[in-house]
This record gives structure tokens, sequence and C-alpha cells, in this order.
């Protein structure tokens, strides 16, 4: 059950009256509901978010022909404390719509809506491979086989190999032999090897591993088969997904989820980068009270976008370029190498850079055009670089005399 308040004129002029009535959830009802609210002259329709549960009631008003169906943010309008019930709710998010103070969230059409739910089932699909192949190896590591010493991967091909070979003990000499004329030339590798394999590797870790092995291809069927459907309904956004993967850090995997999760034209949406990085969360809070300001995190939005952004922008500073010099700056000045949480700290702000980029990308359809590893030295002007010089000799010899003379020659 869920409350519904429907404010009309009142009696008297000026004035409005508020009727609240109550509706079951079935789907049949809420079309009903839709079409009396429009033979009562309703034309704006607000409602709180409230996850997968909105969207029965979105999808069954979005089509009947109001002006505006609009899902708020429940932050935006909470009611203090001590005085909240779902009729007061209703009446103040009427009213407060009303009067202009609530704005709408971004809601996707449908097609993107597609395309936003294969992408996010592809990131817990690819979640849960990672998760099984931890699994792999803890079963592994129990057995006494370091297999994660002398292989990148667990799950590559000649790691595969070795754990079928483990699985299957007559094998195993046979695979070391096949990786010595194969990959392992050097007898100090295949004795390392070797040493890695030898283990108490019983009946019970065989079956662990083949329980392992088989929910892994499994996964990796299942993230192959999404990536296909995922790559037929972007299709559409060809260009726009173009544009997104000329940024760096973006891949297919990226561009794909941000078409989905914000759609091929921000810009439509959001009047600057600024409020749509506020809308991902990845700029930092404000916090400021009685002219103090403390520390402000950024929010908890953007579940699915955040983590991608945070991903390509790791991806984006292992190139030389601007990012990558941006990158070096920030570490420097959050506390350095050493420091992780200036680390975590750069790279967040790497992702707003990614995600500003991104935005005028989509907003003008030009690709980027990367401007060079030099891009904030070439900003800095002389004056600017010789004062801060001059602040690190003063840091360095505090109270000393410094006099600089620039010959006519140089000059």
């Amino acid at each position: 059950m869920f409350k519904v308040a429907i404010r009309s004129p009142g009696d008297k002029p000026r004035t409005r009256k508020t009727e609240i009535t109550e509706f079951r959830t079935f789907y049949g009802v809420l079309q009903e509901m839709g079409r009396e609210m429009r033979r009562r002259g309703v034309t704006h329709v607000v409602m709180e978010a409230s996850g997968i549960y909105t969207e029965p009631v979105y999808h069954a008003l979005a089509g009947l022909g109001f002006t505006e169906v609009a899902v708020i943010n429940p932050a935006h309008a909470r009611a203090l404390r001590g005085h909240k019930t779902d009729a007061k709710d209703c009446a103040r998010l009427a009213e407060l719509f009303e009067c202009g103070l609530l704005r709408g969230s971004y809601i996707p059409p449908q097609e993107l809506k597609e395309v936003r739910d294969l992408t996010r089932y592809r990131t817990r699909t690819v979640q849960a491979r990672t998760s099984e192949i931890q699994r792999l190896g803890k079963a592994l590591e129990s057995a006494g086989i370091k297999l994660g010493s002398v292989a990148s991967s667990i799950t590559g091909m000649a790691s595969t190999a070795m754990i079928e070979a483990l699985i299957d003990g007559e094998r195993r000499g046979q695979v070391l032999a096949d990786l010595a004329i194969g990959r392992m030339r050097s007898a100090g590798k295949l004795a390392d090897l070797s040493m890695a394999l030898t283990g108490r590797f019983t009946e019970h870790h065989a079956l662990l591993c083949r329980l392992h092995l088989d929910r892994i291809t499994v996964f990796d069927d299942a993230v192959a088969g999404l990536e296909a459907r995922i790559a037929g309904k972007a299709a559409p956004w060809q260009r726009e997904a173009g544009l997104l993967i000329s940024v760096p850090g973006f891949g297919d995997a990226v561009s794909q989820a941000w078409l989905g999760e914000i759609g091929p034209a921000p810009h439509q949406w959001f009047s600057s980068a600024g409020k749509l990085a506020s809308w991902v969360s990845l700029c930092p809070g404000n916090h400021i009270s009685a002219g103090k300001r403390k520390h402000g995190r950024t929010g908890r939005a953007g579940t699915y976008i955040k983590p991608m952004l945070i991903q390509a922008a790791w991806a984006a500073i292992r190139v030389r370029g601007r990012l990558q010099a941006r990158y070096n700056r920030l570490v420097r000045r959050f506390g350095g190498d050493k420091n992780r949480a200036a680390k975590k700290k750069a790279i967040t702000a790497i992702a707003h850079t990614l995600l500003k980029i991104a935005y005028q990308v989509l907003k003008s359809g030009t690709p980027y055009q990367e401007p060079g590893a030099d891009f904030y030295t070439r900003r800095e002007s002389p004056e600017h670089k010789q004062a801060w010089l001059e602040r690190q000799l003063q840091k360095l010899h505090p109270g000393c005399t410094i006099t600089i003379t620039i010959s006519p020659e140089a000059a």
C-alpha cells in the first residue's frame, strides 16, 4: 500500500486543498490510479526514489500523458524526526514540487535502461568470477601449492594446465616436461616451478579445484555472452561510444557503462560538468560550520559508474601525458608517493578530470586531443615559477636574502 496526495485549487481564492488517498501496489491498480489522476486534472507527478520499487510506479504513469513525472532524491525532502508518516510525506512532496523546490532525477529511456541493466549485471558477474578465483587461490594455498609465486595469474593457460595436472596426478610429470620445453627453458625457473607445485595436494583439494575451475568457466561464458548482448544494445550509439573511447583510460566496458548510467548526451540533463560530477559523487562534499571547513568526503552515489571511472583513471595515468603529469603533481601535493591516502585522493581527482573530459567530448562532438605531458608546465608563467623557487629557498634557509640578477644576454 502507498499514499497519494492530490493538490488542487481550494474553495476560496488563492487557496489549495490536499486530498490523500491510498492504493495497492499491483500494476493494474497503478494504471487505474494514473487514469483516475488524469480524470481529476493532475498534470505533474512527483515521487521519492525507493530503488526497484519505484520503477513499476514510474512506468505505469509515464505513458498516460502527464506533463512531468519526476523521481526525486529522498534526502532533498526529508522530514523532521518525529514528524514522518506516509501521508505527511506525500503531502509535503506535492507542496514542495508545486513551489518549484524539487527537481527530478535523470531517468534514462527504455533503450538505455536495458544497456544499464546489462552492464550492471556484467559488473556483478565479473565480481563473482573474481571471488571464485580467490577461492581457488585459497584452496591451492591450503594444499601448500605456491602457484601464485611463479605465475602472474592462476587462471592463465599455463596455470590452468598445472592445476589440471595436479588434479590428475599422473599428468603432473608430463606437464612439467612440456613447460620445460615450451616456456621454462631456464633450469632455475623449472626448479622453482617444481617446488611451487610440491605440497600436500589431496583428493579433497582436487575436488575443490575442480569445482572452482568449472565455476570460473561458467562465469567466463556468461561474461562473453553479456558482452555480445551489450554490444548489440549499444549499437545505436556507436558515434558516442567512439568519442568516449578517445578519452584516455576509456575502453569498451567503461564507454558502455557510461552510456547506460549517464547517457550519450549528458549536457541535456546536466548544465555543467560540475553538476554531473556532483551527481556521480566524484567531488568532495562541503562541510563548513562556524567559518571552519571540515573534511568533506565524497558521497555514496554513482555505485556503478564511479568504480568504472576510478578504474579508467588507473589505466590513464600509466600513459605519458597530461593526466600522468597531473597525477604526479597531486600526489606530491597530498603527501608523496609513500602516502597511500595521497594516491587515493589523486586518483579520485583524475577520475573527476576524466568525467569532465568525457562530458566535453560528448557535448562538442570532437574526439579528445592529448595536450602533452608538459601541459601544466606551459601554463606556468615565469613569474609564478620564480616565486615558487624563492619560497623553496626560503624554506631551506629561513631568513636569507635572495637576489636574482638576469643578464641582458639571457633576457
